[in-house]
């Protein structure tokens, strides 16, 4: 109870920060760099495979029973509605939110944020507004260019190993295609992307304890933020339906 009253205070105190806008709009723009475009890289490499996968896996298991343009079919809706979302949150939840509570759990144990509210700074306006604004933001991005890497490679892998033809994939990538997968799969990165980010902060900002303290913060906040963005996962399923 206590635990969720704190949370609760939290998210109250970041609801009133949201209106500072000169405070957060520089750091915003910092914190979507870090967290969106620095995130590039390992999200586009985790999705390439991803869709190299999808494509192998679905010629094994269709092969003989149905036509192999499903690939095409199992590629999209997958990239587009689980694994593009989930894969890449989880790695997020390793890179971003691991990041944010040890920086800013650096910050607490350091004494910087009693100096940032010293200094008439508000610590939520100026800390985390920013980073879970950017999280929400950035993450959906993000996971919108794995989500094209994902069936671009699962493209290629029908074309040089499967022996698919172009129209044959595009054809399965049609076949079942609603335009509910795309901003459905978008929506659920964006929670997971607030998710992240306010975890990291929630984590990092009740940091105690020196240096072991942020490293317990650090994994801490890393294993929150992952199981956490499986429930969600569950939850839009359902919704889904």
């Amino acid at each position: 109870m206590e635990e969720a009253g704190r949370f609760g205070q939290f998210l109250a105190d970041l609801a009133r920060a949201v209106p500072e806008v000169s405070t957060w709009r520089k750091q915003a723009l910092v914190q979507m760099r870090r967290i969106g475009v620095d995130s590039l890289p390992v999200a586009l490499f985790i999705a390439a495979f991803t869709g190299v996968v999808i494509a192998i896996q679905a010629s094994y298991t269709f092969r003989g029973t149905v036509p192999l343009y499903v690939v095409g079919t199992a590629t999209g809706k997958s990239m587009m509605l689980e694994f593009g979302p989930v894969l890449t949150g989880l790695a997020l939840a390793g890179r971003v939110g691991a990041s944010l509570a040890a920086e800013l759990g650096t910050m607490r144990v350091t004494e910087q944020v009693d100096a940032l509210e010293s200094l008439a700074y508000d610590p939520q306006a100026y800390l985390v507004v920013p980073r879970v604004l950017a999280g929400t933001i950035m993450v959906p991005l993000v996971v919108a260019l794995g989500i094209v890497t994902g069936i671009v490679t699962g493209w290629l892998t029908s074309l040089i190993l499967l022996d698919l033809s172009t129209a044959e994939f595009v054809k399965g990538l049609k076949l079942l295609y609603q335009f509910k997968d795309t901003w459905f799969g978008l929506l659920k990165s964006a929670s997971f992307g607030f998710t992240i980010t306010l975890v990291g902060c929630v984590v990092g900002l009740s940091t105690w304890g020196g240096a072991e303290g942020v490293g317990r913060s650090t994994t801490r906040a890393v294993v929150i933020s992952a199981m956490l963005i499986l429930v969600l996962d569950a939850f839009w399923a359902v919704v889904l339906l």
